[in-house]
């Protein structure tokens, strides 16, 4: 490689990595809550319910506590849910593409039943093709596409907590 291809691509990463350390841009980091206990109510038995505990549990700036009583807020679980609809059809009536729904509701409390964060529900969408050759791999990967909506469902609980208005 000539010595001036060598600059010219040096100059280059340079410059992109100025731009974007003046950009502002930094990874994301540990959430800070604004409260030090959380208890979790609802879906103790479900993977979203473990998955949401473990999550919350590994957080390095809130306890995760087993009573409402010993909690600063309380993540009340109303309702979740996961759905499969039908999205298109072949020409002979057999099913193409479903569409996986993902609804999870949930508010913010404390123990004495002041809301801090009404009643919110996360709705996440996937589509998935479906081919009746290849069954399953399709399950499986309907499962994969479940436990995406599920993680994703979580951080964006997390990100919620995170700006939460405590006043």
């Amino acid at each position: 490689m000539p010595l001036t291809k060598r600059w010219q691509l040096l100059c280059t990463l340079l410059l992109s990595l100025l731009v974007v350390s003046a950009c502002g841009f930094h990874l994301r980091g540990a959430s800070e809550f604004p409260f030090k206990t959380i208890a979790v109510v609802g879906s103790e038995l479900t993977p979203f319910g473990v998955a949401l505990r473990r999550n919350l549990n590994s957080q390095d700036n809130a306890k995760l506590v087993d009573t409402e009583a010993g909690a600063d807020v309380v993540l009340q679980i109303i309702s979740e849910r996961p759905e499969k609809v039908i999205l298109s059809l072949t020409v002979q009536g057999l099913v193409r593409e479903y569409t996986l729904n993902s609804y999870m509701t949930f508010q913010v409390r404390n123990s004495y039943g002041k809301i801090y964060l009404p009643p919110t529900t996360i709705l996440l969408h996937r589509v998935i093709s479906y081919n009746e050759n290849v069954v399953l791999s399709k399950a499986a990967e309907e499962q994969m596409l479940y436990k995406d909506m599920q993680a994703d469902m979580i951080q964006q609980v997390v990100r919620r907590l995170a700006v939460l208005n405590m006043e």
